[in-house]
């Protein structure tokens, strides 16, 4: 008996669920059977430009699948198939619009010029702190060229661009407080001392006990609101960033910064009891 059992594809297949082998003739052999329910198989090969054992091999494999069948003396889906079809359509839609908006054809930019410009000068495009930098020179994977003259550290319009500027992902540390025992003097020592040499980082804190507790450890500004956001944008132009949470908060926080790019993190637990 054919397994009339679809295997639908997960929305977040994307691109990469046609690398399975016969998967692309799959999908259009049945797009043609959903469009134009043809009596025969020569039709379909004619329009796609393969054999008539081609397409009849794949039409085997869909039976068994549960996704086409014979019917009426034309070769059709099944609503499983229909729904096979849709799935698998929409996610790699969606995936190549996200892939799109990601390509961005960028003609000229502004960056801070890492010295002093003149009008015309040729100019390679790094990341620095999480500022894009133009500094005099031709020796680098990203290049432009200074449209109009600049002083070090102030800005510079920049055109003629090629390449792309290579930006290393910036780390996360998760320093975790204990709730029930978050009131207690080694803990806030133990967190300044962990807090030492982040002044480059950006330092957040969720939730207000978390934030008084870290206001007290470290005298700098503490990022309070849409953190895991901002998290997220500051690892993608190569900064560190360091948040404080309690225990309680932890989950909450991992999902909010779950997404389809894997970010590297440490979680720290401060004031952990001995055992």
């Amino acid at each position: 008996m054919p397994d009339r059992t679809a295997r639908i594809p997960s929305p977040r297949g994307g691109l990469a669920q046609l690398r399975r082998a016969g998967t692309i003739s799959d999908l259009l052999i049945l797009y043609e059977c959903t469009t134009e329910e043809p009596t025969d198989l020569k039709s379909i090969a004619s329009r796609l430009g393969v054999t008539v054992q081609a397409v009849s091999h794949s039409f085997r494999k869909l039976v068994r699948r549960g996704l086409a069948e014979r019917r009426g003396g034309r070769y059709r889906p099944t609503v499983a198939g229909v729904h096979w079809l849709h799935a698998v359509f929409d996610s790699v839609r969606d995936d190549l619009d996200r892939r799109g908006r990601r390509l961005h054809v960028i003609r000229s930019t502004r960056a801070v010029a890492a010295g002093d410009l003149r009008a015309g000068a040729p100019v390679v495009l790094e990341m620095r702190d999480g500022l894009l930098h133009a500094r005099p020179g031709t020796d680098g994977p990203s290049r432009g060229k200074a449209l109009g003259p600049a002083k070090g550290g102030g800005l510079v319009s920049v055109g003629e661009l090629e390449g792309i500027v290579p930006i290393r992902r910036g780390r996360l540390r998760l320093l975790v407080l204990p709730a029930e025992r978050v009131d207690r003097p080694g803990v806030l020592r133990e967190l300044a001392r962990r807090l030492r040499g982040a002044s480059n980082a950006v330092l957040a804190a969720v939730g207000l006990e978390a934030f008084l507790l870290t206001s007290r450890a470290i005298r700098r500004p503490v990022l309070r609101f849409g953190v895991a956001s901002a998290a997220i944008d500051a690892l993608g132009v190569g900064l560190e960033v360091r948040i404080v949470l309690l225990d309680d908060d932890l989950p909450r926080v991992l999902a909010a910064l779950a997404g389809p790019q894997k970010i590297p993190l440490r979680v720290e637990h401060i004031g952990a009891e001995r055992r």
